[in-house]
């Protein structure tokens, strides 16, 4: 069996066991580890496969499929799958039968008051990490900003944004 899809499944393994706050949560510790570490793309080439796997319906972590795929085809996919869902899915199977029999343990508002900040600030870190791989100038930094700030204190919806923004650029490239 080649190694490059045990490798593959080891590097999202772990990756699988962070993800607090959901797939977002990863993508900065997943990108080092694709780009810097195992040197199986360049910043560019996991840009695009991020945004192919954001316009992609489903979760966030298609991304690891993409990866795998990119890095060894059909079952480098398959490994990159199995690594981001199978060891996440096994832990959460666990803390769910826990959650549901503490329901009155002073532990479990604990953790939920603890693992809040600790996801926000991971999606953060992610964001911004993929901000810097795309070389993002001042303008799409804000684009960035504002596409944030109304998603988050208004109705609008993704779609329409990203509508507006690819829009927006696209006159700007003509001008």
């Amino acid at each position: 069996m080649d190694n490059r899809f045990i490798f593959i499944f080891l590097v999202f393994a772990p990756l699988s066991l962070f993800s607090f706050g959901g797939g977002q949560a990863i993508i900065a510790e997943m990108q080092h580890q694709v780009v810097d570490v195992q040197h199986w793309m360049t910043n560019q080439e996991f840009v695009d496969l991020f945004a192919l796997s954001r316009a992609a319906p489903g979760p966030s972590t298609l991304i690891a499929a993409l990866i795998g795929w990119h890095v060894a085809g059909f079952l480098g996919a398959l490994a990159g799958t199995l690594g981001i869902y199978l060891p996440s899915s096994i832990v959460m199977y666990a803390a769910i039968k826990w959650w549901h029999a503490q329901a009155d343990s002073p532990w479990r508002r604990l953790l939920q008051r603890g693992l809040a900040p600790i996801a926000l600030g991971l999606v953060v870190a992610s964001a911004a990490t993929v901000l810097q791989a795309a070389q993002a100038n001042t303008l799409q930094l804000v684009v960035a900003v504002v596409g944030a700030g109304l998603l988050l204190y208004t109705r609008i919806g993704p779609y329409p944004l990203m509508a507006a923004a690819a829009t927006g650029f696209g006159v700007l490239h003509f001008l």
